[in-house]
């Protein structure tokens, strides 16, 4: 009859290192997940900041509520460079839909000892300008 001496070691040995490969991809899987939310928190606030730069000309005289194209994009981009982060920026054509995308990227921690040392995430964000007094117009 043969021993079992040892069997169980290399089992353990194995099995950790799978464990740990699995919780590592959870771990970085969960730490892009978070990236990417706040991306899109970014990008939301940023559009909103963007709204605020209504065109005063248009509001002032009745004809129209829209933002103003420079100055909405200055406005996102001067939130985007507070939170530390970059993207674009765009306006309707009728100037009362504001999107902001926003990039960036996540550093791995576990995925790096296989040669994945980051990955790419994106947010997007979008505001609409209403106005009414009962109802939005």
């Amino acid at each position: 009859m043969r021993e079992d001496r040892g069997g169980i070691a290399v089992y353990t040995a194995i099995v950790t290192i799978a464990l740990l490969g699995v919780l590592g991809l959870a771990l970085d899987g969960v730490g892009k997940l978070r990236t990417t939310e706040r991306a899109d928190a970014v990008a939301m606030e940023a559009a909103r900041a963007a709204g605020q730069a209504i065109d005063p000309a248009a509001a002032v005289a009745g004809e129209a509520l829209r933002a103003g194209p420079e100055a909405a994009a200055a406005a996102a981009r001067a939130y985007l460079a507070r939170a530390g982060t970059h993207g674009s920026v765009s306006l309707s054509a009728d100037g009362t839909q504001l999107t902001v995308t926003v990039s960036g990227t996540y550093a791995t921690k576990f995925l790096s000892i296989a040669g994945i040392s980051s990955m790419s995430v994106s947010g997007h964000g979008s505001a609409r300008l209403l106005h009414g007094v009962t109802q939005p117009e």
